[in-house]
């Protein structure tokens, strides 16, 4: 998740929802591009992780050329999508992902990948179904269960997104990322003490970014520790985004029915979306 102020406009409780809705989907999802040896060199997902939006641009531009050519190469199509994503462009992503799906719908990083991007517009039903696809029971893989997880809490069904998360951290264990979701569905089913804790072991391991810091902080204030999340969210933002963030907190906690509110977001915050 980015921050929290994103070139989106978004009212202050929108904001604050977001922290949450979005890390939600972000993170259970991290990580599940680029895991294949054969991802390599310009097409390497990962490798748009730190581009400008202009670099961006750019590449997308590029890796399109190649998806037209062959749009049926899963490696090309998998950054492709990936690029699209970070650029808002998520119906695209999913359509990209689909023609090369019907081709290759053995590849288990392309339906890693797709199951992702239907999430992210919110095909829930679609996005579980692929998803289960994305990895075999026999060797079950840590980043899918987590997306997994991921679905199930949109679709609110947190008990079965819970035994997703920690059947994940069976395989690995204190993963941030996986912590962080886990945290964040305690939190909607409003066990706020647990959920401190989680995201508290998973903001205290070196891996973890600031999408943990800023879930740890979401936390906080939803108990009404406000010192607590004012100091986590300013190991990674400035003043002026600290003095936003947490009147968007507070907008949130003082609203009397923010449960549903947080978990409506969920679903609000996947529809597509361009920034200026």
């Amino acid at each position: 998740m980015t921050k929290l102020a994103t070139g989106r406009t978004r009212s202050p409780r929108g904001r604050a929802l977001a922290v949450c809705a979005v890390a939600l989907m972000a993170f259970g999802l991290a990580g599940c591009l680029g895991r294949s040896p054969q991802t390599t060199g310009s097409i390497d997902p990962r490798a748009s992780a730190t581009m400008s939006e202009d670099a961006l641009r750019a590449h997308a531009q590029s890796l399109a050329e190649r998806n037209a050519r062959d749009p049926n190469d899963a490696r090309v199509a998998v950054a492709y999508a990936s690029v699209l994503r970070r650029l808002d462009q998520r119906a695209q992503a999913v359509a990209v992902l689909q023609t090369a799906a019907i081709r290759n719908g053995n590849d288990m990083e392309l339906m890693g990948a797709y199951g992702r991007a239907l999430s992210d517009v919110g095909r829930l039903e679609e996005a579980e179904a692929v998803l289960a696809r994305a990895h075999l029971p026999e060797r079950p893989d840590w980043r899918i269960l987590s997306a997994q997880g991921t679905v199930a809490d949109q679709r609110g069904d947190h008990a079965r997104a819970q035994g997703f998360y920690e059947a994940a951290l069976r395989i690995q264990p204190d993963e941030p990322s996986v912590m962080s979701n886990l945290g964040l569905s305690l939190a909607l089913t409003n066990r706020l003490t647990e959920a401190e804790a989680t995201l508290a072991k998973a903001a205290a391991d070196p891996r973890a970014d600031q999408r943990v810091r800023q879930n740890l902080a979401l936390v906080y204030g939803l108990q009404g520790k406000f010192k607590e999340a004012e100091t986590t969210l300013a190991r990674d933002l400035t003043p002026t985004e600290v003095a936003s963030s947490m009147d968007s907190i507070r907008a949130m906690v003082s609203q009397q029915n923010s449960w549903n509110a947080i978990r409506q977001a969920d679903a609000s915050e996947q529809a597509p979306t361009r920034r200026n």
